[in-house]
């Protein structure tokens, strides 16, 4: 009967009717967080409903890759690709050890348009709404990634440039005085052919619409470094706009960059594709580069 009838005190009632009350609170309360889970996107896109999708260029990245994927802001983007043209260093394993998703190797070198068509065509199969391309070599910051998604999610532009011309960071930033003289006078020549007024046309950072990679014919252009200069004039021909940012940049030995030898042919093409554009509008020659998908 003693226990029992301590059993049944009103301070064990009590404490027995409490306990109760509380399990019964914390079972409704992971019962509505599991329900809630449930029904939850599993990740939304961050920028008006569109997915932002950024693609990295690779080629004998691995002493930049982490430093270059460190200041990507996951806030707003969604997936990130690497596409490995053959490197010669551990820069497969560097983007596995981040944990880079997405890492396409090329098992053998098709150069730097024919790596950025790889990483353009992924891009669009992962269902991306805007395509930032980002060198994996941190001569260009990250930290522009948001601004120029910006202007694409919010139907301002559909293609923007982050320029080193703009102010003074191209100098600053270590370009090498015979690399700038010829940008300007490239730049020049580009404007006067496409009736244009870009501050460069040689950057390698840039973001996209999806819409403007499935018109025009990327694909038909060159696997080599002409494919940035063939791209644009591509997009002035199907008559977009293009904006550009100021875009501090940084020359350093680890920083990729292309020979004398490779940027006098680049030069060369780049003349190249802005006769071919003039030539197109005015309807004397047509190339298969300017005919939209």
């Amino acid at each position: 009967m003693s226990w029992r009838a301590e059993i049944l005190t009103p301070v064990n009632i009590s404490l027995f009717v409490n306990q109760g009350f509380l399990l019964s609170i914390l079972s409704s309360a992971a019962f509505h967080f599991i329900e809630f889970k449930l029904y939850l996107p599993k990740k939304s896109r961050m920028i008006n409903g569109k997915k932002v999708v950024v693609v990295l260029p690779a080629y004998n990245a691995a002493k930049t890759l982490e430093i270059t994927y460190q200041e990507i802001d996951f806030t707003i983007v969604d997936d990130v690709i690497l596409v490995d043209d053959k490197s010669k260093d551990e820069t497969i394993l560097e983007a596995q050890r981040l944990g880079i998703k997405h890492i396409i190797r090329h098992e053998q070198n098709k150069g730097y348009g024919g790596n950025q068509k790889s990483c353009y065509n992924k891009a669009l199969e992962l269902g991306a709404d805007i395509v930032i391309m980002l060198h994996p070599d941190y001569q260009y910051t990250p930290k522009l990634i948001p601004s120029m998604s910006h202007l694409i999610a919010n139907d301002l532009y559909h293609v923007v440039l982050g320029s080193r011309i703009l102010g003074k960071g191209a100098l600053a930033g270590g370009m090498p005085w015979y690399k700038y003289i010829a940008n300007r006078l490239l730049t020049l020549f580009q404007n006067i052919m496409m009736n244009a007024k870009l501050s460069e046309y040689h950057t390698g950072y840039r973001a996209f619409s999806r819409e403007v990679l499935e018109k025009v014919n990327y694909n038909a252009n060159s696997d080599n470094f002409v494919f940035d200069n063939q791209m644009l004039a591509q997009i002035w021909f199907a008559g977009y706009e293009i904006a550009e940012i100021t875009c501090p940049t940084k020359y350093f030995e680890d920083a990729s960059s292309i020979n004398i030898k490779n940027s006098s042919i680049y030069g060369m093409g780049v003349l190249k594709t802005s006769l071919q554009f003039r030539l197109q509008k005015w309807g004397i020659v047509k190339n298969i580069i300017f005919k939209l998908k």
